[in-house]
C-alpha cells in the first residue's frame, strides 16, 4: 500500500497509476478512493496519470478522531501533492470532494493546479442560514449524524437509492453499485465520518471559489437529491472567475458512477481544451 504520513501522524492511503498530467480525485463522503475506478481506468487508457487518495477517516487511511475538517483535508492533499511533486495537475472533486478541491486550489494550489471539475459538489455551502437562505436546514443534517451513530450499517444500505437515483420510478438498482457503496463506507472510520457531516455540510466556500484562478468546470444533475443543484452548482459557477456550468437532466448525485460514458467524455473534452 502507498501511504505519506502527515505531520500528525496520519497515514493516507493513495493510488498512482500512468504518466502523463496527473489527475487528481477526490471522492465524497464517506467513500474512498475506490469511487472512481471508472474514471481511473477511462483516464489512464487516455494517456493521463492518475490519483486518488482516501480522505483521513476514510477507506484505508487513518481513522482519525481529529482533524476531520476541510482546512486539514486539503493541508492533507497538500501534503501528498507536495510528496508526489505534481505540476499543471487537474483535480476533481465530488461532492464532499468538490469542497476539498475548492479549498485546495484556492488556498495551496498556486503553481501546481491547471484546471479543475466539480462535480455534484457541495460549495458554496449546503446549510440554511440567513446568508443561505436556500440551503438545506441544519436538522437534516443533524438526522444523518443521528442515523449514523444509531445503526451505521443500515443507514449505508439505505442512502445508495436516493445517491444513484434508485428511488425513482422506472430506476433499476444495481446491486454491485449498491454494495460497492456500503463496503466503501464501511471501511471508514465512524467518528471521522460523523465529523465530516459538518465539515461538508456547514464549511462556506464562497471566498475559496472566487479567489480560484484556473477554468472549472461544474458539472451537476437536475434530479441530484443528496446536493440540490439550485443551491450549490448554480450558485458556484457565478462566483467563480473561469467557471463552466454543464446541467445534466434527470440525472443522480452518482452519476459518475451511473453514467460513467457521458461524464467521462466531457470531463476528458474539457481537461484537454
Amino acid at each position: 500500500m502507498r501511504t505519506i504520513t502527515t505531520t500528525d501522524g496520519t497515514e493516507i492511503f493513495y493510488k498512482d497509476w500512468g504518466t502523463g498530467q496527473p489527475i487528481v480525485f477526490h471522492h465524497g463522503w464517506p467513500l474512498c478512493a475506490d469511487d472512481w475506478d471508472a474514471q481511473m481506468l477511462f483516464f489512464l487508457h487516455q494517456g493521463y496519470r492518475v490519483i486518488a487518495h482516501d480522505r483521513r477517516g476514510h477507506g484505508r487511511s487513518t481513522q482519525t478522531d481529529t482533524g476531520n475538517d476541510m482546512d486539514t483535508y486539503a493541508a492533507d492533499v497538500a501534503a501528498l501533492v507536495k510528496h508526489l511533486n505534481l505540476r499543471d495537475a487537474i483535480h476533481v472533486g465530488h461532492s464532499t470532494g468538490g469542497g476539498e478541491v475548492a479549498r485546495y486550489v484556492a488556498r495551496h494550489g498556486a503553481g501546481r493546479v491547471a484546471k479543475a471539475a466539480l462535480i455534484g459538489a457541495v460549495p458554496p455551502v449546503m446549510v440554511k442560514s440567513d446568508s443561505n437562505p436556500g440551503g438545506l436546514p441544519l436538522a437534516v443534517f443533524d438526522d444523518f449524524r443521528a442515523q449514523l451513530a444509531a445503526n451505521r450499517a443500515q443507514f449505508y444500505k439505505e442512502v445508495p437509492f436516493p445517491f444513484y437515483g434508485y428511488n425513482r420510478d422506472g430506476a433499476k438498482p444495481s446491486e454491485g453499485i449498491m454494495g460497492n457503496w456500503w463496503r466503501q463506507g464501511m471501511i471508514g472510520g465512524a467518528k471521522a465520518h460523523y465529523d465530516c457531516i459538518k465539515a461538508f455540510s456547514e464549511t462556506d466556500f464562497t471566498d475559496d471559489l472566487k479567489n480560484i484562478d484556473v477554468p472549472v468546470l461544474v458539472l451537476h444533475g437536475d434530479d441530484d437529491q443528496i446536493v440540490p443543484i439550485a443551491d450549490s452548482a448554480l450558485l458556484s459557477v457565478k462566483l467563480l472567475k473561469h467557471g463552466t456550468l454543464k446541467v445534466y437532466k434527470g440525472y443522480p448525485h452518482g452519476m459518475c458512477t451511473t453514467h460513467p460514458d457521458v461524464i467521462n467524455a466531457d470531463l476528458l473534452e474539457f481537461f484537454r481544451s
